[in-house]
């Protein structure tokens, strides 16, 4: 160090404006190896007077400050130690400031630390020897400087983390490699500081003590550690060397704030699975009951055993599906829950066709065909949806081996029994009911549905819109009814009705128009009031002919206009009628017809999106979305028996589904339906359809998605009712997330491990909707203190009991002040908003070390 940068330190030192009590500045500068005692004489200080102190005029040199001039300020020079007892000086130390011209001193100086860390910062010397590494260092502004702040503050500095924190220290050496020979950050701390330090605060911290240290048996021990907290140690006696003896707390709470780290994660679950095998965690799973591991989640593994546990049972048939539906409901906050998403998905709807089988063992009832429409319509129908959901998973994992075996289960109960049986029941009710007239007591027709649904609008002068989505079935509807109330505050309702025969696009779009009349022409295309009704612009004219300002328009069409084109547009339009066909697009192609079920996915969230865009952009209220025919769907290749010769003779049409003819008699296997209560018809036609699902036998592929018959999933039309409500106006419901609150009364935490019950205090139905928590301990300055553990509150139960959730919490071993206020936090997944903050104290005693 050079005098001017002495000189400009110094100057420094004596411009600081005077503490409290302080009339002047003295400064002793102390210069053990004499090295500037010539250099002494060539400061210049203003307003600085400069004496040397020796071993000879030390009471001289007191009697000057203390007697002689007790004003002005001094550079004492020295190259004594002031710390002796018999120095006449020593009491002046202690209020002046004790300069050092080395680079130690200067660093602590700078730093503004005492004279006694000095040895500490000449053992990492090289360290400070960095202005970028000395700035970062200081940047942490640590207010109280201790041998412990220094070195977690070096390692931070040497791994690149923003806080000292050497959880943060370990998990970014972690990460970067488990080859200490490539490992960047356990590098830079060989070079700059020392890397037995470091092993010892592993030791300190979680545990970690062997003889020979790597990387690699560390995050072992750390796993195993952690896995001890959900599994006992009697199950793990083959790695029990890798089980920490002292603070497995910290090893649990390091590696769920590992996990749980939105991009560190990936890393982890990369090593997870690289230990699997190296701890032989089959071995250890195979004997272990799953209520002693269900909670664990430490290892990929955990989920293969539990969804090969439930996949197994129901193939033995072993019939618990509630234990499995919990279990499975349970994962969904693990970490591994979304690697395997999609195959929990398969299995959950698997469990619950078992679920309907099992309900319904007598077999699916037979009787009045008004019985059976009602029985679809409120309970039968959701076998519809469990087989189109198991597909949209299976479709994600279509190679898995264990959903394949899951398939052959849910073709056997879909394809074999319900629709089998249910078709079967349906067919003998229509042939001894509905072939006559096609109507049922008490359920609307769809060709009625203008005049019942949207005549009365347009006599109120009211504003109504038609969502018409082509084979969007009943099921389908009813999920789209769930979404709009789950995710708008209007009301939404269903109301569905019977939908026409032949199931196909050309009667059904025609029966939603305005009509006085429907009827075939010779060629088989339906006509209204007379008037041909195929396609958009066909469409457009009726409707036009019966409300002067109306419009029909495709979806598509919508969707590309901005928001001031589409107010254009619709502006003045009292009548509109939009049509969307993502389903049956998809369905009715050969090459295509595998994708239904996922099309269905698509339609879902278009529909959604369209009503919202009607709601939002044109003020709409008053919006019905329907469909013009349901649809039968398949995924196994279908049977010769699944196919029938057509023996219909003077056909007007002939297809998979359904032949038109003028002819009428029996057939054997087909329902023969006087389309009379449909159409107006001199010919008197008559719709014959295979009973059942039966197809009829012809050229050409593409017969797993089908309609035009007169099953339930064809005919049983869903008729959305949306009505948008503002808020504050009459009748509407704001959406409100359920609440979950935390019920156990204590506030005070007397062991690092605890548990505590939480309560969804409102069941989800209508407007009420889920909510997704995550709860953690933290201190006042926001430091997460505990592992995090996650609440889904989407029960729908009425019992209160069955809405509560035990959670079990571990805190960090480190010291607690009692006297101090720590937090639970309770933050709502979504959002990120704090949703409850309530204070706890933490008293832990001594023992916090031997918590497990």
């Amino acid at each position: 160090m050079n005098m001017a940068q002495i000189e400009s330190t110094l100057q420094d030192i004596f411009n600081e404006p005077l503490k409290e009590g302080e009339q002047r500045k003295l400064v002793f500068w102390v210069d053990k190896d004499e090295e500037f005692t010539e250099e002494i004489g060539q400061l210049a200080l203003p307003n600085v007077k400069v004496q040397r102190l020796s071993n000879r005029n030390s009471f001289y040199i007191k009697h000057l400050l203390e007697e002689e001039d007790p004003t002005s300020f001094y550079l004492i020079y020295t190259h004594l130690e002031l710390g002796v007892e018999d120095n006449w000086l020593a009491d002046t130390v202690l209020y002046s400031k004790t300069f050092f011209a080395d680079r130690i001193s200067l660093i602590l100086n700078e730093l503004q630390m005492d004279l006694s860390l000095r040895k500490i910062i000449k053992k990492h010397e090289r360290f400070f020897n960095n202005k970028e590494r000395f700035r970062k260092f200081q940047s942490f502004a640590i207010e109280s400087y201790s041998e412990e702040t220094i070195e977690l503050a070096i390692m931070s500095v040497l791994c690149n983390v923003k806080t000292p924190d050497f959880e943060a220290v370990l998990k970014e050496v972690l990460m970067d490699t488990l080859d200490e020979n490539e490992n960047q950050p356990l590098s830079q701390l060989k070079r700059f500081f020392d890397i037995d330090i470091f092993w010892q605060y592993v030791a300190k911290y979680y545990g970690y003590v062997r003889e020979t240290k790597t990387l690699k048996t560390l995050f072992i021990h750390l796993t195993v550690t952690a896995f001890t907290h959900s599994i006992s140690d009697e199950y793990l006696t083959s790695v029990k060397d890798f089980i920490a003896v002292r603070n497995k707390a910290n090893a649990l709470v390091f590696i769920d704030h590992w996990m749980h780290h939105k991009t560190d994660g990936v890393v982890f679950d990369q090593y997870a699975e690289m230990v699997e095998p190296e701890i032989k965690l089959s071995s250890i799973l195979r004997d272990i009951p799953i209520d002693e591991f269900k909670q664990a989640d430490t290892f990929p593994y955990i989920d293969k055993v539990i969804i090969i546990y439930i996949a197994n049972n129901l193939m033995e048939k072993l019939e618990d599906y509630e234990e499995y539906t919990k279990l499975i409901k349970l994962r969904r906050v693990k970490h591994y829950y979304e690697k395997y998403a999609s195959i929990y998905e398969a299995l959950y709807y698997t469990v619950k066709m078992h679920e309907f089988y099992k309900a319904h063992q007598q077999g699916i009832s037979q009787g009045p065909a008004i019985d059976l429409y009602k029985a679809y319509r409120d309970e039968y129908y959701v076998m519809d949806t469990y087989y189109r959901k198991f597909y949209v998973a299976y479709d994600e994992e279509s190679n898995h081996e264990l959903v394949k075996k899951l398939k052959e289960l849910v073709e056997y109960l879909y394809t074999n029994w319900f629709i089998g049986e249910l078709s079967s029941h349906w067919s003998q009710s229509v042939k001894s009911e509905m072939v006559e007239e096609w109507s049922l007591p008490g359920v609307p027709s769809q060709q009625n549905f203008y005049s019942s649904a949207v005549a009365p609008h347009v006599r109120k002068g009211d504003r109504v819109f038609v969502i018409v989505s082509d084979a969007m079935r009943y099921e389908v509807g009813l999920e789209l009814m769930d979404l709009l109330n789950f995710e708008t505050t209007g009301i939404c309702e269903m109301q569905p009705m019977l939908g026409v025969v032949p199931s196909v696009t050309k009667l059904g779009m025609a029966a939603l128009l305005p009509h006085r009349n429907l009827d075939f022409d010779e060629n088989g295309r339906v006509l209204v009031d007379g008037k041909d009704s195929a396609g958009l612009e066909n469409r457009k004219k009726i409707i036009e002919s019966y409300v002067e300002d109306s419009l029909a328009i495709h979806f598509q069409e919508m969707l590309a206009m901005n928001k001031a084109g589409r107010r254009e547009t619709f502006k003045g339009k009292h009548v509109v009628y939009i049509y969307h066909d993502t389903i049956d697009a998809m369905g009715d192609k050969a090459s295509t017809e595998i994708y239904t079920f996922n099309a269905v996915e698509t339609a879902l969230n278009q529909l959604k999106s369209l009503v919202k865009m009607i709601r939002d952009d044109l003020s709409g209220t008053n919006i019905y979305v329907t469909s013009d025919h349901g649809f039968l769907y398949q995924r196994d290749a279908l049977e010769d028996s699944d196919k029938i010769n057509n023996e219909v003779l003077s056909a007007v049409e002939v297809k998979r589904r359904y032949v038109l003819s003028k002819e009428k008699r029996e057939i054997s296997g087909q329902l023969g339906i006087n389309l009379s209560s449909i159409v107006d018809n001199g010919d008197r036609l008559t719709a014959y359809v295979p009973n059942g699902t039966i197809r009829n036998r012809m050229q050409g592929t593409g017969v797993n998605f089908v309609h035009g018959g007169a099953s339930l999933q064809e005919v049983v039309v869903p008729l959305v009712v949306y009505k948008n409500k503002r808020a504050g106006q009459k009748g509407s419901y704001a959406l409100q997330k359920v609440d979950i609150k935390l019920t156990s009364s204590t506030r005070k935490i007397t062991n690092s491990i605890f548990n505590l019950n939480f309560f969804q205090t409102e069941k989800v139905e209508d407007k009420m909707i889920p909510r997704t928590v995550v709860i953690c301990i933290e201190d006042i300055d926001g430091t997460v203190l505990s592992n995090e553990e996650t609440i889904i509150g989407d029960r729908t139960f009425d019992n209160p009991g069955d809405r509560i959730f035990k959670l079990q919490f571990v805190l960090k071993s480190i010291s607690y002040d009692r006297n101090k206020t720590y937090y639970l936090l309770v933050k709502d997944l979504e959002t990120g908003v704090v949703t409850e903050k309530i204070p706890f104290s933490i008293n832990l005693g001594i023992v916090s070390d031997f918590d497990f």
